[in-house]
């Protein structure tokens, strides 16, 4: 059985991302996926301070974070998970605020051997969808393919989605739970 977890970075539990959430899973499911979804904007999470006036800290000395909140605890959801779904509600053709900064500060502990443990390497697929006008989620593939990099994340695919293709995504999404969990 693959353990999958899902982070989003939508606070929506109804809307377009959670739908694609839910057909992922549903498809990670007919290959015995287990998957285990994050809200992030539910969450209690900071944006990093750069606390040093080198604009590093204990982050980049021993891989960990120094403000006390709900990162130390997803990370180690992200740690013991087989694999990783990031969904990102896109606004502005880019990643949320709240997934910008949990992978903001993963980049970082990522700097260093013990920040890197269990999550460089990790099999990650990103999910991008666009509501609204539609716009935006090519760019944010992009985006997410870049900071994936920096994080050492293995991208095994990108789907992007806008509001017009949504309804014919939602079994792409389906068909894509259904090979990551076995891949």
């Amino acid at each position: 059985m693959s353990k999958i977890l899902i982070i989003s970075g939508s606070r929506d539990p109804e809307g377009y991302t959670a739908r694609a959430m839910a057909a992922f899973s549903e498809g990670a499911a007919l290959n015995e996926g287990q998957t285990e979804s994050v809200f992030l904007p539910t969450l209690k999470l900071e944006r990093c301070r750069q606390c040093e006036n080198s604009g590093w800290g204990k982050c980049i000395e021993e891989g960990e974070c120094v403000i006390e909140d709900d990162f130390a605890s997803t990370v180690n959801k992200v740690r013991s998970a087989d694999s990783l779904v990031i969904a990102n509600p896109v606004y502005y053709g880019d990643l949320s605020e709240s997934l910008k900064t949990f992978l903001d500060r993963l980049r970082r502990i990522g700097r260093h051997d013990n920040g890197k443990k269990g999550v460089a390497g990790k099999k990650t697929a990103g999910i991008c969808v666009s509501g609204g006008g539609g716009g935006g989620s090519y760019n944010c593939t992009t985006i997410m393919e870049q900071t994936f990099g920096h994080i050492g994340l293995d991208t095994v695919d990108l789907i992007p989605s806008r509001r017009q293709n949504f309804e014919m995504k939602l079994m792409v999404f389906k068909i894509a739970g259904e090979w990551f969990a076995k891949a």
